[in-house]
């Protein structure tokens, strides 16, 4: 490690069979705590390169738990944390109102390393026990149209830097990482990240998939549609800047978004979203984020008719519904 942290430190760049061979190592034990975090230090320095991440990539997804839940189809919303904003969990709220909607939600999630609340402490908050028993997460997908894989279970090399990258309490390439490994490969993703440059660098990363995608960034700085300003969404085949008026929405404030300083209140905020109870730029915000899920899995519909959808879902008590069912199944 100490060679190449040496050429890092030299602004060269790692192989993508280099990249594969590190990220193996870390998840084997081959390197200490103090090594993985001068590692990590090296990227936020410097921009990732495609290779790398490719290379990393590919590490991960050889070496996770497999899981077949393919003939779900199902859709990933997630964002890659780190934007520093320490939002209320949108994304996880966000799948319930897509299952709540009809669709085959599969969200790999983990606990918060640069905010309070990550989408595993919103879930264990509320007593949801992780497994990787395939035939229960097979069972939640049937009956509630969501299953929740806790990141960790099925990726070793994660849950080797989780008290690493807690103690850094940073953003790290492994915030990048965790949207591109969720162990199902889900048919389609909504993916949220905290700059410009990490959109392109996902949506070529992507292009190499056959994953039906969307990746959003808010422009100042939110790594999901925040709501609070101008925001952009790339595909495939396009990019398009959105505001909030041209769907329908009102602007709202930075301090609307705030998850609170720990797990349960941000919990309380997610029950908030749920039950209807919370403000509504809490409640947009999600059914913002849901309405271009749905886009992803119907690009046929009109974009204002996906939001429609999820607002239904939510203002109905669908998305409540899912959530209570998840739980019963999952608790």
């Amino acid at each position: 490690m100490k060679d190449i942290l040496y050429r890092l430190f030299e602004h060269q760049y790692l192989g993508r069979d280099e990249a594969h061979r590190i990220l193996h190592n870390i998840a084997t034990g081959c390197y200490d705590d103090a090594q993985i975090a001068s590692l990590i230090t090296v990227f936020l320095m410097r921009n990732i390169s495609v290779d790398e991440l490719m290379g990393f990539r590919e590490a991960l997804l050889d070496m996770r738990v497999p899981v077949d839940l393919a003939e779900y189809k199902p859709i990933d919303i997630v964002g890659t944390g780190g934007d520093g904003k320490n939002t209320f969990n949108i994304s996880t709220a966000a799948c319930f109102v897509v299952a709540g909607a009809g669709y085959k939600v599969v969200k790999h999630g983990n606990y918060g390393a640069t905010s309070v609340s990550g989408a595993s402490n919103v879930m264990q908050q509320h007593g949801v026990k992780f497994t990787t028993d395939v035939e229960q997460l097979r069972r939640s997908i049937e009956d509630c149209n969501l299953a929740y894989l806790h990141a960790p279970l099925f990726n070793p090399a994660l849950k080797a830097v989780a008290n690493v990258r807690k103690h850094l309490g940073v953003r790290s390439f492994f915030n990048m990482l965790g949207p591109l490994v969720n162990p199902v490969m889900p048919t389609y993703q909504l993916l949220g990240v905290y700059n410009l440059p990490l959109l392109r660098l996902y949506n070529y990363t992507y292009q190499e998939s056959r994953t039906r995608f969307a990746v959003v960034h808010s422009l100042d700085g939110y790594d999901e549609i925040s709501l609070t300003g101008e925001f952009k969404v790339a595909t495939a085949d396009k990019e398009k800047l959105y505001t909030p008026e041209m769907l329908g929405f009102q602007r709202i404030a930075e301090a609307d978004l705030d998850g609170g300083e720990t797990p349960e209140a941000a919990a309380r905020i997610f029950d908030a979203v749920l039950d209807g109870t919370a403000t509504r730029a809490q409640r947009d915000c999600v059914i913002a984020n849901a309405g271009f899920a749905i886009h992803v899995i119907r690009p046929e519909l009109p974009v204002a008719d996906c939001i429609a959808e999820a607002r239904e879902s939510l203002e109905a008590g669908k998305a409540r519904a899912t959530f209570l069912r998840f739980l019963s199944l999952n608790s």
